[in-house]
């Protein structure tokens, strides 16, 4: 009776996100000035849905001493594609995103319209662009979220991080609010070569450990550094502690 029970479960969960997927999509079509208010909202339910029909627990873990501030610049390191939905499942946030995922089977359309932000990765220019376009959101009162690896690097933490959101950070005056993230099934979870979005979700839902932790510390202030390379540096260094801490 308990695998009758789990396969009811995630039966529902599929069909509630396959109906919430369309009126997402439908809703998207509206023009953006309409959809500005009230459809990011939305898309955090709609990524918390997503993480349930996956079958996914994620545990939040909150080592931070205070309150979160209204306003942050979230950092995370990025093993899987889960973190796409995951961390604005769990947090306000807008996401930046690679300029691909504006054009994934119906996750791209619902993304841009929740105000997406991309980035072609490979172009100078266009990185650039991206910078200005976290600046100008952080100064209109919106949080942001972005991995400071520059894309997904693998299960452990790549050599270093780009300077970004620090950049935003010291612009703005706005803190940055670092979370490591890990999956138990590692494996299972990690955006490998050459894989494509319907293959991971697959592997994600076949995963044999489906927990996923989310660990919150406090916020940095970009006044507690000297410049953009101290900032990434120091903080680096805490993500490396993170990971001997969690990981190995």
């Amino acid at each position: 009776m308990l695998w009758f029970a789990k396969w009811l479960r995630l039966t529902l969960a599929w069909l509630d996100l396959c109906v919430f997927t369309l009126l997402m999509l439908l809703l998207a079509r509206l023009p953006m000035a309409l959809l500005s208010a009230w459809y990011p909202s939305l898309f955090q339910a709609w990524c918390r849905c997503f993480v349930r029909a996956l079958g996914v627990e994620l545990r939040l873990h909150q080592h931070h001493k205070k309150p979160l501030p209204p306003q942050y610049i979230l950092i995370a390191n990025h093993p899987s594609a889960l973190e796409d939905v995951g961390i604005p499942g769990f947090f306000p946030v807008r996401n930046l995103a690679k300029e691909e995922v504006r054009h994934w089977w119906f996750v791209g359309r619902i993304a841009e319209a929740a105000g997406t932000l991309f980035v072609k990765r490979e172009e100078k220019d266009a990185r650039q662009a991206a910078l200005l376009n976290m600046i100008a959101a952080v100064r209109a009162g919106h949080s942001i979220a972005l991995y400071p690896e520059g894309g997904c690097k693998g299960r452990r933490l790549w050599d270093k991080f780009l300077y970004g959101a620090f950049i935003v950070s010291i612009e703005t005056k706005i803190p940055i609010l670092p979370v490591f993230l890990y999956y138990e099934a590692q494996e299972a979870f990690e955006w490998g070569p050459n894989t494509t979005l319907i293959q991971k979700i697959w592997q994600i839902m076949r995963s044999p450990n489906h927990v996923a932790h989310y660990h919150v510390f406090d916020p940095l202030e970009a006044s507690q550094f000297k410049d953009k390379d101290d900032y990434s540096s120091q903080t680096y260094a805490l993500y490396s502690g993170w990971q001997k801490r969690f990981l190995e």
